[in-house]
């Protein structure tokens, strides 16, 4: 499969034209779910708002800190939580070279759309989870809802540029409706939207009892992007399905990161102690890094038992390597995410009840979101990352985890299911998560992996996030108008 950007071969497909000759290409808009800010309490009295960390996050403040423009998406808190919301915000409206634009939510537009259609709805539907599926018609009541209030807030935003010449670039499902909402009230501006998630197969989306009307709301769109070319056929085959005579505009971009921002941040001396600190601990064991949100799409318990399949069927990997596998909360509140977290710890306790000696823990389990430093510090330390998600849009922890690979030591060992596989195939281990002896396999093959190929396979992944970074993704969807 081809890294390059891609556009459909069916006929009448194609991407948007770029602005007119002689017509300003306008701001860059982005709207997203959330803004990139977090606000925490200070002393338990007021709020104060920071820099927020996440993938979309790392991925589009380059972009717009080199383009400028306008980012709008809502603060990550609802109103009755932050009363007097806008002067909190006051302080952060400028962020990095862009301004930020609020859309506030109650409590009950969060939960039934973030936590409803979100969590139980798309989010597991477009993952190949069917069956944790919550298919209430209040969550797509809020979901239309919430697209409208984002509409409005966009159309205010747009109505202060150049008419007509601004692109507003839309991320994610919650959104999926925006330029639908924008034609409702009338507004003309060139539109475009991103798919961070893998989409589903028709068998799956026929399953959505709103899907007319949500493939009608990305059928609006000027321009559409997918991850994969398997995500562009499975969205090209629903459209024959459902709007036979529908001809859209869309294009295979796989997201990329930051990719030399990462390689300088890996290597700040702070980062340097925490490598040799950890390599210090682990007493010339090797070590294995797993990061992951606590989702089941994530395949954490797969994993855990592969893990476990290796130490039985190689006895030799008992007490020589250690497993740290971090899981960062996610939707806890959620009762199957309770009862997954319920079931990762039990597997770790079991692993490390059979398995562990005096001065060894096979899995060290970390249920947390690491800092920056020490993250990149224990992608630096491993010798092997498993990252075999069952199904991922991209997986960007896998691509973070070769640029932060300085020493060109590590082996990726990654789920052919994970939308990067089709990029980092070629200096990867594919694995089928699903296939716990195979990835048992592919882990003591990458444990006994001799210096000179681990160099070679890294080398080469090393090399594709650096050519097909963050920079490059953003100038193959958005086009010459908007040129990086």
């Amino acid at each position: 499969m081809s890294t390059n950007a891609s556009v459909s071969a069916i006929p009448g497909l194609r991407l948007p034209d770029p602005a007119p000759a002689g017509r300003p290409a306008g701001r860059c808009v982005v709207v997203s779910d959330r803004l990139p800010i977090a606000f925490t309490r200070e002393g338990g009295q007021g709020w104060s708002v920071s820099p927020a960390r996440g993938a979309l996050i790392s991925a589009l403040t380059p972009v717009l800190s080199e383009r400028g423009g306008v980012w709008i998406g809502w603060p990550g808190v609802t109103s009755e939580e932050v009363p007097g919301l806008r002067k909190v915000l006051a302080g952060a409206i400028q962020k990095g070279g862009f301004s930020l634009r609020p859309v506030p939510l109650n409590a009950e537009e969060k939960r039934l759309c973030y936590g409803g259609f979100s969590g139980e709805v798309i989010w597991p539907l477009f993952h190949d989870l069917p069956l944790e599926c919550s298919f209430s018609p209040a969550h797509w009541q809020a979901f239309l809802k919430v697209n409208r209030k984002f509409a409005r807030v966009a159309a205010r935003t747009l109505a202060r540029g150049t008419a007509g010449t601004d692109l507003l670039w839309v991320h994610d499902h919650l959104l999926m409706n925006l330029a639908l909402e924008l034609e409702r009230l009338g507004v003309s501006c060139r539109t475009a939207f991103f798919l961070h998630l893998p989409f589903p197969t028709p068998d799956l989306f026929l399953k959505l009892p709103w899907r007319e009307r949500l493939l009608a709301g990305l059928l609006a769109f000027d321009q559409v992007g997918f991850q994969t070319e398997r995500d562009l056929a499975n969205f090209l085959a629903c459209v024959r399905a459902l709007v036979p005579a529908a001809r859209p505009r869309a294009g295979v971009f796989p997201i990329g990161i930051d990719a030399r921002q990462i390689e300088e941040r890996a290597a700040r001396p702070e980062v340097e102690a925490r490598v040799a600190a950890l390599r210090e601990t682990l007493r010339g064991r090797k070590l294995v890094i797993g990061v992951d949100r606590i989702d089941r799409a994530n395949g954490i318990p797969e994993k855990l038992r592969a893990f476990a399949e290796a130490l039985t069927r190689y006895p030799e990997l008992q007490e020589n390597v250690t497993l740290v596998q971090v899981a960062m909360p996610s939707r806890e509140r959620l009762p199957r995410h309770e009862a997954l977290r319920a079931e990762i710890e039990r597997l770790v306790g079991e692993i490390n009840g059979y398995f562990g000696r005096p001065g060894w823990v096979p899995v060290h389990y970390l249920h947390r979101t690491l800092d920056p430093e020490e993250l990149l510090a224990y992608y630096r330390a491993a010798d092997v990352a498993l990252a075999t998600p069952l199904k991922a849009g991209m997986h960007l922890g896998a691509k973070e985890y070769c640029a932060a690979n300085l020493e060109e030591r590590g082996v990726l060992v990654l789920s052919e299911f994970a939308g990067a596989a089709a990029q980092l195939g070629t200096g990867a281990l594919l694995v089928n998560p699903f296939d716990s002896q195979g990835v048992a396999r592919a882990l003591r093959r990458a444990l006994r992996m001799k210096g000179r190929e681990r160099a070679a396979r890294m080398r080469k992944l090393r090399d594709e996030v650096r050519r097909h970074d963050v920079s490059w993704w953003a100038g193959s969807f958005l086009g010459p108008a908007l040129k990086v």
